[in-house]
């Protein structure tokens, strides 16, 4: 049994989706980030950088104590080790996969992020501000369709570095992108879409989702936090 502590956020639909991918056996405990439930004191022993996604895996393969992780990537790794699935054996499929995943963990998902800040939700439109995060995008989205150009999926075959990047290019509209210029993400996004358990993770993420708001309340508590200090 895998305890998946989510919200309806892109880095928490990777680990949704490759759950569903594989079937293996979990269960949704919601961490409702707009009310600071990443704050409190029992999330923050399994995730002690209060953010979602984070997991407890309550049968590790050395047959030891629950195992619990945070960061996203760290988790698909994780759980393609556990599964086999989704990570190639094989030398330089598996790190073909694996520069791909950190490509999007350290780039791709944190210039988009500030991309939707910008754009979306802060109080004041900075020009200069949305006109870089808008510009790394397209870069960042030019380098992806030409990986595109002459392979299926981001590593050949469908990868963990697919579930990753998929959850954030799929709102390339909202990132003030033009998808019809980036023909090779525009396919590979409508195959990714059209999978059953991609499908499966978005109806659940729908269903978490009604219960989300956004208002200056859980703005202020999403983007208004500094070091929380310990009484």
């Amino acid at each position: 049994m895998i305890d998946l502590y989510y919200w309806t956020t892109p880095n928490g639909h990777k680990i949704s989706i490759f759950l569903e991918e594989t079937g293996l056996e979990y269960r949704i405990i919601p961490i409702h980030i707009g009310r600071g439930d990443q704050f409190g004191d029992a999330f923050l022993k399994i995730s002690p950088n209060n953010k979602i996604p984070a997991i407890v895996d309550h049968h590790p393969v050395d047959g030891g104590a629950p195992l619990s992780l945070f960061e996203s990537g760290a988790i698909l790794e994780y759980l393609a080790e556990k599964t086999g699935r989704f990570l190639s054996t094989d030398l330089r499929r598996r790190w073909d996969t694996l520069q791909w995943l950190y490509w999007q963990m350290g780039g791709f998902g944190p210039m988009l992020g500030q991309n939707h800040h910008f754009k979306q939700y802060a109080p004041e439109k900075i020009d200069y501000a949305i006109d870089r995060y808008v510009k790394e995008s397209e870069r960042l989205y030019g380098v992806l369709d030409d990986l595109l150009a002459d392979r299926e999926f981001m590593a050949g075959e469908y990868s963990i570095a697919d579930m990753a990047t998929y959850p954030w290019a799929r709102g390339w509209e909202k990132q003030g992108q033009d998808i019809d210029s980036l023909p090779n993400v525009k396919r590979w996004l409508a195959a990714i879409g059209e999978r059953p358990a991609v499908q499966r993770a978005y109806a659940l993420a729908d269903e978490i989702s009604q219960e989300a708001v956004v208002n200056e309340d859980s703005k202020s508590v999403l983007f208004g936090q500094g070091r929380r200090r310990k009484a």
